[in-house]
């Protein structure tokens, strides 16, 4: 694994807020040079510390949407099986194993309210799920 230093975290804070920047501004910005920030950033991807450059949408499109986080707790040891199940619905956006109370917790990003229902009652129905509570997220506070 590649090893991250101050200037790696400054230019990945820079992609952070504006994956689109040119390499000439992120040069300028961390006084390197051009090659050095282009070798910069192909060994993070090499490493997979930068596994690739998203979008962020406006604050009208993302209003729009109805997101929750929806905790998950599966009967026995069939959490791998549940996984998959939730892994098929293209609503649940991440799914993460905890440590605590919940087995699971599913990140949901839906359009519309009767979606963000219908995937609930698809998660209720996958077999080896015991319980659930789920929390619409609302605006945010802090975002990257």
């Amino acid at each position: 694994m590649a090893t991250v230093d101050e200037t790696d975290r400054r230019l990945l804070s820079l992609l952070r807020d504006n994956a689109r920047l040119p390499v000439s501004s992120l040069a300028a910005t961390l006084g390197l040079s051009r090659t050095t920030v282009r070798a910069r950033m192909e060994r993070l991807e090499a490493s997979g510390i930068i596994t690739g450059y998203g979008v962020r949408l406006g604050t009208s499109e993302e209003t729009d949407r109805i997101r929750s986080i929806a905790m998950i707790e599966v009967e026995g040891r069939v959490t791998d099986r549940v996984a998959r199940a939730l892994a098929g619905l293209p609503q649940v956006r991440a799914l993460y194993s905890t440590n605590g109370r919940w087995d699971l917790v599913a990140e949901i990003d839906t359009g519309s309210l009767p979606e963000f229902d219908e995937v609930l009652r698809s998660i209720r129905l996958i077999e080896g799920v015991s319980l659930t509570e789920t929390n619409i997220l609302l605006a945010a506070r802090f975002r990257r």
